[in-house]
């Protein structure tokens, strides 16, 4: 069955542009196929609640007269969806946009909305932010401790594991040396990863080892930050846990998923590498 959705993929070949509006080119993926790993089933309940937020950066449409227009589309797939959207697809998708003339702008996010709702079955939630709007987009310096400067023995175990004390703690950490693989392509996945839980204080040495672990790891974004977070949640279980994983941008777009023992909405703060 992955391989089926997989080679289906545009993902990783040559493919033709299409010079009109096209939703045609939207691929779904279904999520079932990377959470089967993690023991994961929506039937027996997700374990996190959680959106993938994707910045699309390369928008652009003709209005009646046929001069283009722009924005920056901030697409929000909630985690409960059955499908994801494959990435290149929805660049080919909203490129199909570039030659099409469009009568105004909430006849372009009636079809956004309605055609990626459609592709990953669930409601998606959308945000256009116009030239006027650009500075909202800057990107900001993450909060909480960066752990990357710490050493750690190569030689010992990577999973994360929880200190001796058993006094409960709150701390917002992140790591930028996550990296992992397209499953298609094989080409590498760059993200800043954000970890913040209150619990059992966690050895921040054995969270980091954890992290560089991964650099092998071959996954769909999505599926990495729900693969941390599973890992956290089993081995330190913290009274309450979120992780975040803002990617690189690729193709004009960036996927930032986040996963939450908690429902919440996340605020889209831009890291300084997309």
């Amino acid at each position: 069955m992955e391989d089926k959705y997989i080679s289906a993929l545009p993902l990783g070949r040559t493919v033709e542009f299409s010079r009109q509006y096209d939703p045609s080119q939207l691929c779904p993926v279904p999520r079932s196929l990377a959470r089967q790993t993690l023991g994961i089933s929506t039937e027996k309940g997700l374990p996190f609640y959680g959106e993938d937020i994707w910045n699309c950066w390369e928008l652009s449409w003709l209005d009646e007269n046929g001069k283009p227009l722009l924005a920056v589309a901030e697409i929000r797939i909630p985690a409960d969806s059955p499908f994801l959207v494959e990435s290149k697809s929805l660049k080919l998708y909203l490129n199909s946009f570039n030659m099409t003339h469009i009568s105004g702008i909430e006849e372009l996010k009636a079809s956004l909305i309605r055609d990626i709702s459609g592709i990953v079955q669930a409601k998606i939630g959308l945000r256009l932010y116009m030239p006027e709007d650009f500075s909202y987009l800057r990107p900001k310096e993450p909060e909480g401790l960066c752990i990357d400067s710490l050493s750690f023995d190569a030689e010992k175990p990577v999973l994360p594991e929880t200190k001796n004390s058993k006094v409960i703690v709150s701390e917002k950490l992140f790591s930028r040396l996550l990296r992992s693989h397209c499953p298609v392509t094989g080409q590498p996945d760059w993200a800043t990863v954000h970890i913040t839980y209150t619990g059992q204080s966690i050895c921040h040495e054995s969270l980091l080892r954890y992290v560089v672990s991964l650099r092998e790891h071959t996954g769909f974004h999505e599926s990495c930050a729900e693969t941390i977070f599973c890992c956290i949640l089993e081995r330190c279980r913290p009274e309450n846990l979120m992780v975040s994983a803002r990617f690189t941008r690729r193709g004009g777009i960036d996927i930032n998923p986040f996963r939450s023992t908690h429902s919440c909405t996340m605020p889209n703060e831009r890291d300084f590498r997309q």
